[in-house]
């Protein structure tokens, strides 16, 4: 059984000049329930279809499986997400012995950045780069499935 260990950060800095690699990154959830997600990604020029069970509030991980599928059936798959599909690039920035995930948003999320790093253990300890800002895990507002359903630039309209 597979497992997520993440912890997520906005961003507030340069990052862009540190990191060492970028590519495109588009994805829609094809199910979107309370206890999972199931998500589909054009990550560059891969595909692959994703299921993680729900983000529990304060936990950092949780059960994740995924497998490479053709990218001509991730396309079609991603016509089924419609208007909902998440478009980014995604910047990978060493910082001492783990890789941050930094995802800077396109369309109605505009403006968002996102830092991910993967942890082995809930407890272990990491570099933090001075680019690095709040710390957002656990807050479903900022996974990409609730992004997809209630994009950033609708949050100041609340």
């Amino acid at each position: 059984m597979g497992y997520e260990i993440e912890r997520k950060f906005l961003v507030n800095g340069d990052y862009k000049s540190h990191a060492y690699t970028s590519f495109a990154i588009k994805q829609g959830y094809l199910s979107i329930s309370g206890i999972s997600v199931i998500r589909v990604r054009i990550k560059g020029a891969k595909a692959f279809i994703t299921i993680k069970s729900a983000q529990v509030e304060g936990l950092i991980k949780r059960h994740e499986w995924e497998y490479e599928i053709p990218v001509e059936d991730a396309e079609e798959m991603l016509l089924l997400c419609e208007d909902a599909v998440i478009d980014k690039t995604r910047y990978l920035v060493q910082a001492g012995k783990h890789v941050f995930e930094v995802d800077e948003f396109y369309g109605e999320n505009e403006g968002l950045l996102i830092a991910e790093v993967e942890l082995e253990r809930e407890d272990e300890t990491f570099e933090k780069p001075d680019w690095l800002g709040p710390e957002v895990t656990g807050n479903v507002r900022y996974y990409n499935s609730f992004l997809s359903i209630q994009p950033y630039k609708e949050w100041s309209n609340e």
